[in-house]
Formats: C-alpha cells, structure tokens, sequence
C-alpha cells in the first residue's frame, strides 16, 4: 500500500533540488484547480533565485531529470509549474481496503512519526443559574467534534467541564426564587425552572436597580457559609446541573472530570501569593496584586487578588490549569471559550508562563453566533435554549420525513427526523470557521438541497440507492483504464485529499474543514453523477465506477462521523 500526497511529491523531487528541505518542498506543493486533471503542482518561481534561471526553463529541466515512479501516471512541465498526477486506481484501493481507516493512512504508514498525546480539552463551562443555549450548542459541537477528530487521530483524549457555580449571577438566580419561588420543586426542565428565576431577577432590577445590593449580601453570606444560603444554592445548582445533564445527552457528551469553580476558587491565591513572594508578580498602590505583562509580553497588566485578598476568575484558573496537569498529566490542554474572552486568554497563559508552567496550552477561540432577528440576551430571556432548538429542529425535519415518505410508520419518521434534524443543526454550525461570526438560520440548515447536513446524508443515500439497484459486486480488482471521463478523475482527485484535510484540522484543531471538504465532494460527486451513469450496459465501466461511489460513500461517513453525523441509507 502506498498513499501519494504533498510529502510524497516532496520526496520525489528533494534529490534534484537539495537546497530546500522536504518540509519547504512540501509546504511549497499546491493543489491545482478542480477543473485540471493532475493531482499536484511544484510551482519553481522559488528555485530561480537558485538556479538563476527562467522558472520555464527549471521546470523542464527537473522534469528531465525525475523518473516516475510506479504510483504515478504523469509528471509533466507546463509554463513555471511542475505537475503530479497520482494513478487513480491507488486512491481507490486505499479506501476500499482500509475503509473507515482512510483518514489516517498517513499515519498507518508511517508509524515511526505518529506522535500520540495526552490532551485535555476543556467545555462548555457554563454558570448554573440559567440553561445552555445556542451560544452553547456551538461550543459544544467544537468541543465534541474536535475530541471525536483527536481520538480518530489516535491521541488519548479527556473532556472536562467548568462548572461556574458561585458569583453574583447565581446570587441573582437565588434572590428572585426567594422572593418568587415560595419552596416550588421543578415544574419543567431544572435548568430551564433556574433560568427563569435568573430573567425574573432581571425584571427587578430594571424597576429597581438598588436591588443589586441585596443581591451582594447574599453573596457574602455564602461566602460567609450560612447554612441557609447555603442549602438553597446546592439545591438550585443540583437542578441546573441535572438540567445540563440532559442537554449533554442529546448531543452525545460526556465528561471525563467535571470541576466546580466554588469546590477551589479560593486555591490560587496561595500560587499568587508565592508568585509575589518570589519577586514574579507586584503590588499595586491600593494593594492589590498584579502581574506585569506589558514589558515583557505587550499586554495590559493583570490584576491577580484584589486589595482586599478576595480572588477573581483568572485566580481559580492558575489554579485549575495545575490541578487539571495534576488529574491527567497532560501534553496540551484546550480551552474551548467565545472569543471575547481572546484578550484575558493572552494574559493567563503569559501569567502561567511566568510562574514556570511551560506545558503546551491553547485557546480555541470562536465568533458569535446571531439569530436572524438579532442578539441573544439570556438577562432579558431572549435566548433560544438548547433543548428548544434541538426539539425545532427534529419538529422541522420530521415536516420534510413526512412529506417525502408519509407511508413510513410513526417510530421510523421519529427515528429519522432525529438524525437528520440533529444533522442539519451540526453541520450548518460545524461548516463555518469557528473565528466568524454567524447567523444561525433552522429553516435553511435543514435544506436537502445547498450547504447543508442533510444535503450530505442524501448524496450518501443516493450512493447506496444506486448500489442496491445495480446488484453487482463491488471489488476493487477493475480495469484501472476504465476511468477516462474528466468527471471521474476530478471525483478520484477529491478523495485523495481527504487525509491531507484530516491532517490538518487536526494539527490545527481546525473542525470546519471537514465539512467544507465533504461539501466540495458531494458537489464533485454530484456533477459526475450527471455526466457518468454508473448503472449501464459496459459492465467494467459499471464496476469500476461502483468501485468509485462506494469509495465516496466510505469518504463521507467518515467525514460525518468526525463531526457526530449519523448516515442514513434512505432519505
């Protein structure tokens, strides 16, 4: 088995351009445009500052120079470019023999260079005092998918959760259910029974804005540990908490650690404290303590503990980046938080870098994601909860089930609206690069047809319609020349990307590029599909190009699965 990719071509051309290394060479190969049949392209404009030569010219000569090698059909020289194109008939028996193994062949053949870690990846860290909404469902989607893309790549993977537990925000929660709640248990979801506490408190405080004060008291009587204060905020944190639960499980999550902000918030004021001991960190004029990062890192200066000793929220998470090291023993931790939290990122980990903690940490940062009518406001209630849009999202899908197939029985409908309205949620979210912002539209990510999840399901399900009715044999031992059409060959050129693709998202926790690949696919596999009828009378042709789409069906439920995307045989 041999798989062809950048690295590849970088090694075939390496002796005859000793000047770069094969990780230049590499970097340097480009992938040509769709409608150009080869596989790879070395443009030479770099080599002529070497070779003090037209870059015409040097891509002749180096094409004189190479001999192809038996896993290539053609190299060929045309204007600056030097282009590889890789024999269709290798790709398709990667795939086919290794199968939900193709988005790692890289890896499998070269195992001398796999290097597999130890990586915590921290979300969604919510407060207890109100559901998780749509802010959340993109947070949970990365964070779900990028572990399922780490763990498919073979590192060792724990997920973890921040539980905000403590602070004026569930204070307010409290306050209103003292005022309101007169000892009511949950009458609906618990989350969502605490949340409406939190919007009843906010209701208050525009009428009152005095209120906040008693708000404050009763965060310094929890602080203080009155046992009543306390009691009544176990009890409305266990409802939250068992709400999330439930969330959690609709999207398939579970953790390997839940942590809770008020079991340590008060355990980094010792490193802090040892960290201004030890000359690392100062004292501002009213006492506080800070950490100086404008000279040495360029940015704002951070306050660490407050005059009055009291931690803040980068004191627990000094804390917690240890104590997570401490549980799992870490190669590289990922925080999963929106991208208004950029700046303060920067700062805990120049903080945690000037107390000596090294260890390898990154902020996986992301856009916001608007409705179509604007903002959410979870003070005001104007959110779309979590559990609501699943529950629209299956309600939309099953309108579309039905329609299509109103003969289907009551538990098949339900069965499929669930995996195509979950479908349809992931993808629309999971297709966009986490760094934008975006709107978030139900009735268009739900769309069998343009850029969506169910878009992807139904090419799969076309793909196996057309292999049942054939009711040939798939092998992969074809007549290799069968494939002549540009629109066979441009489809074979997709799937030999596709663990360069998986490669990359991974190395640079970059989910979005899964889709965006499987988009790019479907729309090759869709104009081939119309231009080569695979069902025919050519009974080689018909096997090799049902060798090609089962290749594709292989392709694209990997690519889901990644991305926690179930297929359907039928839609």
């Amino acid at each position: 088995m041999i798989f062809v990719d950048k690295k590849k071509i970088a090694e075939i051309v390496r002796p005859e351009i000793p000047y770069f290394s094969e990780k230049e060479l590499e970097a340097m190969i480009e992938i040509p445009p769709a409608d150009f049949d080869y596989t790879y392209a070395l443009p030479v404009f770099r080599l002529a500052k070497h070779e003090r030569k037209a870059p015409k010219l040097i891509a002749k000569e180096l094409l004189e120079k190479l001999d192809k090698p038996s896993y290539l059909e053609d190299i060929k020289a045309e204007g600056p470019y030097l282009n590889f194109k890789v024999k269709p008939i290798i790709t398709l028996r990667n795939i086919f023999e290794i199968k939900e193994d193709y988005g790692k062949i890289r890896d499998k053949l070269r195992e001398r260079e796999i290097k597999t870690e130890r990586i915590v990846i921290e979300y969604p860290s919510p407060n207890t005092n109100k559901p998780l909404h749509l802010g959340h469902v993109r947070n949970m989607l990365i964070g779900s998918s990028t572990t399922k893309l780490l763990k498919y790549k073979g590192h060792k993977v724990f997920q973890v959760n921040l539980n905000n537990d403590r602070g004026i925000h569930i204070c307010k929660s409290m306050l209103a259910y003292q005022k309101f709640g007169d000892e009511e248990k949950p009458d609906k979801k618990p989350d969502h029974f605490v949340g409406d506490f939190y919007v009843k408190y906010n209701e208050l405080e525009d009428k009152n804005a005095d209120i906040i004060n008693k708000a404050k008291e009763l965060l310094q009587k929890w602080e203080e540990k009155n046992p009543k204060v306390r009691a009544l905020w176990r009890k409305m944190n266990k409802w939250a908490i068992e709400g999330f639960q439930e969330t959690y499980e609709k999207f398939s999550i579970s953790f390997n650690k839940q942590y809770f902000e008020s079991d340590y918030y008060w355990k980094g004021k010792e490193i802090v404290l040892n960290g201004l001991k030890n000359g690392v960190f100062t004292k501002t004029e009213d006492g506080a303590i800070q950490a100086p990062l404008e000279e040495k890192y360029g940015l704002p200066d951070k306050i660490l503990l407050r005059s009055d000793g009291t931690s803040i929220y980068i004191t627990q998470d000094i804390y917690l980046a240890y104590l997570k090291k401490e549980d799992f023993d870490y190669d590289a931790s990922i925080y999963v938080v929106g991208n208004e939290q950029d700046l303060y990122f920067k700062q805990l980990f120049a903080v945690l870098d000037m107390l000596g903690f090294k260890e390898h940490k990154y902020h996986l940062s992301y856009g916001m994601i608007y409705l179509p009518e604007g903002k959410m406001k979870s003070r005001e209630g104007k959110v779309v909860d979590a559990d609501d849009l699943v529950k629209e999202m299956n309600n939309i899908a099953y309108k579309e089930v039905n329609r299509r197939y109103p003969n289907l029985s009551e538990e098949e409908k339900t069965k499929r609206s669930e995996i195509i309205g979950m479908a349809a949620l992931r993808f629309f979210i999971l297709k966009i690069s986490p760094k934008s912002d975006f709107v978030f539209d139900p009735d268009e990510s739900i769309s069998f047809e343009g850029e969506t999840g169910p878009y992807v399901q139904y090419v799969y399900a076309r793909i196996q319609s057309i292999i049942e009715k054939s009711k040939v044999e798939i092998s992969q031992d074809i007549d290799p020349n069968q494939f002549k059409h540009e629109k066979e060959l441009a489809l074979i050129k997709q799937l030999n990307y596709f663990p360069e693709i998986v490669d990359e998202a991974a190395q640079n926790y970059d989910i979005h590029l899964i889709p965006q690949y499987l988009l790019n696919l479907c729309q090759t596999f869709n104009s081939f599909y119309s231009s080569c009828p695979v069902i025919q009378e050519k009974k080689e042709l018909e096997r090799a190009r049902l060798l090609l789409i089962r290749c594709v069906q292989i392709v694209i439920r990997i690519g889901l699965n990644l991305i926690g995307i179930e297929t359907l045989k039928e839609m």
